[in-house]
Order: structure tokens, then sequence, then C-alpha cells
């Protein structure tokens, strides 16, 4: 027979564990512990449709809308030039960005190569990276062609929801 405390540390570690349900059965008892399905609100996305077909989304991507340049007046004009072409490639750059609060981890494993370095061609179903959330391991994915500019966040950082995480110049 089971005592209170001993039902209760067995809730605890379950909450604490990966594993989704429990049973345990004995002569006299029979015991089924099961973890609720976690329904998160759907993210607020900038514009971009995601369909919701997991309870966790594992994409989310919003386009980067850069803040106008404005030059201050100089007598140099290859300054000027060099704004232009700096707005122009901002225009032609994705951001991808967290969907959700977690550890940001470029690999499947410790030991694994990364999903993608830096001038890799990446199509929209390219996994990027792994964002971990409550033991659970997310797959994100590019959600637009293009090649890999810049990562923005080191290996097993905790990122927050809407960080960037990498760079795509689009195709």
């Amino acid at each position: 027979m089971f005592k209170i405390g001993e039902i209760r540390e067995l809730i605890r570690l379950l909450d604490e564990t990966s594993v989704a349900e429990l049973r345990i059965e004995t002569d006299d008892i029979k015991l089924h512990m099961k973890k609720a399905e976690v329904k998160l609100p759907a993210p607020i996305s900038e514009g971009v449709p995601v369909p919701h077909t997991s309870p966790l989304p594992a994409t989310v991507v919003a386009h980067h809308t850069p803040d106008p340049v404005v030059a201050a007046p100089q007598a140099n004009a290859s300054s000027s030039l060099e704004a232009n072409a700096s707005a122009k490639e901002d225009l032609n750059v994705h951001l991808i960005k967290s969907p959700m609060v977690g550890t940001f981890y470029r690999a499947a494993a410790p030991e694994a190569p990364s999903y993608v370095e830096i001038g890799a061609k990446v199509t929209a179903k390219s996994v990027v990276c792994i964002v971990e959330a409550m033991k659970l391991m997310n797959e994100i994915e590019a959600e637009v062609n293009g090649e890999v500019v810049e990562v923005l966040a080191q290996n097993g950082q905790l990122v927050e929801y809407g960080q960037p995480l990498f760079k795509i110049r689009l195709a």
C-alpha cells in the first residue's frame, strides 16, 4: 500500500522527467499517472501565418523590417554609398527568431556536426537548430530559401521568445 507522501513523491518525480505516463500495479493497488498535454497560447508573429499542428509550435518566423537609414549630411560621397548599400543588404536579410524561451543548440547531439554553418545554403524546410523547452527538443526550420550569413546565438545559450538566432540572406 502506498502512503500519501510516496504518491506525492512519484508525482514530483514524474513532473521532473520526460516520462509522460506511469502505471504501477500490485496485488493490492493500481496506480496510473499521466501528464496532461501542455497547451501554450499561440505566439504572436509579425504578420507571418504559422500553421499550428503540434502542441508546441516548432517554428515561428517574423520578417525583419529595418529602421530607415537616416544619413547625416557628409561631404564624402562614398559614405552615403556605403549607407545605401547597407540599407539594401538589410532588405535582403531575414532573421530567424526563437519561437519560445529555451536553450539553443546548433546540433542534435554534443558530438554531432552543427545543422548549419555560415555560408550554408538552406531551404524553407531546412532544420537550422534546436530550442529545448520543458525537456522537449523543438527543431527550428529556416522558413525561407537563402544562405546563412550569421549565427547570433551561442550553443547552449538560453534564448528568449523572439530573440534573433540566425541571419539568412534571401535567395
